[in-house]
Order: C-alpha cells, then sequence, then structure tokens
C-alpha cells in the first residue's frame, strides 16, 4: 500500500555513481505517490559518467520508475544541479512527461509560497572556481567508495549503516560553517524575493528549519543519507529518512521473528 502526499520534493541522487543508493530509492517510490514530484538537480551525475560509465540495472530502473508515475498521471518537475548542468540545454522541454525548467515558484497547501532551487549558483566554489569543485566531487567519490568496505566489517558486529563522508563533514568546522552560510544566502535570496521559504539541495545536508521568518528547507541526498521531504495535504512539509525508516522496519521484524522463535519453543516444552 502506497502513501499519497500532495508533493514530495527529491535531490541528489547522483545516478550514474556507486554511491547511488538506488535500491533503497526504488523501494521509497514503490510506497509513496504524489500528485507532483519536483527532482531538484543532480538526479544523475554527468562528472562522473564522462569519466567512465557506470549504469547497473537498478540506476534504469529508478528513471523508469518516474517515467512510470509521469504516465500514470503525476506531474514531474526536474530542476537540473550543477552535476547534471547539461539538461540546463533544454530548459522548457519534456521528456517522457518530465517538465525541464531552471527553477520554481512552489505554493503549499496552506498558502506559503517557496523558492525551488538545486543551490549551486549560491555555492561560491562551484562559481568561481569550478577546478576546486571536482577536485572535492573526486575525494568526496573516494570516501563514498571506502564507505561500503567499513560498513561490511561493521555489521560483523551487528553494526548499523554508517556514513562516513557525513561524519566527515560534521567534523570538519570549515564544512559546518559552510553549511551555515549555504543556509543564510539562500534564506535572504527567498526573503528578497518575497517568498515564505525555500527548497533545495546541492549540499547533501537535509534539513528543515527556520532563519529569521524564512523557512529553509533542504532534501539532502540518495548517496548518504537517503532522505525527502514531503508535503502532506495541510500544507506541513516533513522530512523523512528512508534509510533509518528501513532499518527500525528490519529490526522491528527480526525482533518479531525472535519472539516467535521464543513462542515456539516455549509451546514445546
Amino acid at each position: 500500500m502506497s502513501l499519497r502526499y500532495r508533493t514530495i520534493f527529491l535531490s541528489d541522487i547522483h545516478l550514474g555513481t556507486r554511491g547511488c543508493q538506488a535500491e533503497l530509492l526504488l523501494s521509497f517510490l514503490s510506497r509513496h505517490d504524489a500528485e507532483t514530484i519536483y527532482l531538484i538537480g543532480d538526479i544523475f551525475d554527468g562528472w562522473k559518467l564522462r569519466r567512465g560509465w557506470h549504469w547497473p540495472a537498478f540506476h534504469n530502473d529508478v528513471v523508469q520508475a518516474l517515467l512510470d508515475k509521469a504516465r500514470l498521471g503525476t506531474r514531474i518537475i526536474f530542476i537540473p544541479g550543477n552535476h547534471d548542468e547539461v539538461m540546463r540545454g533544454y530548459l522548457g522541454t519534456h521528456f517522457g512527461g518530465i517538465e525541464v525548467v531552471r527553477d520554481a515558484s512552489f505554493e503549499a497547501a496552506d498558502g506559503k509560497r517557496y523558492l525551488v532551487t538545486h543551490g549551486d549558483q549560491y555555492d561560491v566554489i562551484v562559481l568561481n572556481a569550478k577546478w576546486l569543485a571536482i577536485l572535492g566531487d573526486r575525494a568526496y567519490g573516494f570516501l563514498i567508495w571506502l564507505n561500503p568496505r567499513i560498513n561490511q566489517v561493521r555489521r560483523l558486529w551487528g553494526g548499523q549503516y554508517w556514513s562516513l563522508s557525513k561524519w566527515t563533514k560534521q567534523q570538519v568546522k570549515q564544512a559546518v560553517n559552510l553549511i551555515s552560510r549555504y543556509e543564510e544566502v539562500l534564506a535572504d535570496d527567498a526573503r528578497r524575493g518575497g517568498y515564505d521559504g525555500v527548497i533545495c539541495g546541492h549540499i547533501h545536508h537535509a534539513n528543515i528549519s527556520t532563519i529569521g521568518e524564512i523557512t529553509y528547507v533542504n532534501t539532502g541526498d540518495w548517496v548518504e543519507s537517503c532522505t525527502a521531504i514531503v508535503e502532506e495535504e495541510s500544507g506541513t512539509l516533513r522530512l523523512i529518512d528512508w534509510e533509518a525508516a528501513m532499518t527500525r522496519r528490519k529490526h522491528a521484524r527480526r525482533a518479531a521473528r525472535k519472539r516467535a522463535r521464543k513462542r515456539k519453543a516455549t509451546t514445546e516444552t
């Protein structure tokens, strides 16, 4: 049974990379529907694909799942980011029912207006030193490559999934400061534009917070955190941490099986 929302916001899926959690995203898409889905940039990773082709079946399945939703009547709006910037050459066109736009003005059910943008245009590094951004992307890619190997060892001792790249960003003071500054700059721009809030991606840091009178919303990503933003029928925006939800379900099933075995053993004795 699928949960249905008024709107779903997804970003930073990074199809075409080894770090993309396509299987988790497919499970999310199979259980969640909406009238409108916003794809807020870096849906595929052109930077990585130019260096070497990586496109397993699950990545193709994600594209097909989105096209199927569009075919069944879901409005899908694609706002390209810096990693899939090639699509900025196709603004105003439709691909299989998916609209390509630079950014969008979104009005929630409660009447609040939000600027919807990927957010890379507010990133000084991407704008003024693209070579540095690409270098940083390669370092980030190495952390993503290393992460599953660390988690294989952690699972031997029953440890939960842990994101090395996410932890690294949280520990580096400069990265924390940049995230904070990024949020403030987007909130300021939304304020100047007369919006009540801003919905973005880009920095892989899921968050719903209030900066002054502006609601700042970041969808997160499907590499580190596997998060999405959903709008309920009331207009309330909510963050879904799908990786955490699936982990809880797994633990609940494991606990239920354990209780069942205990009951069976008690009955037999």
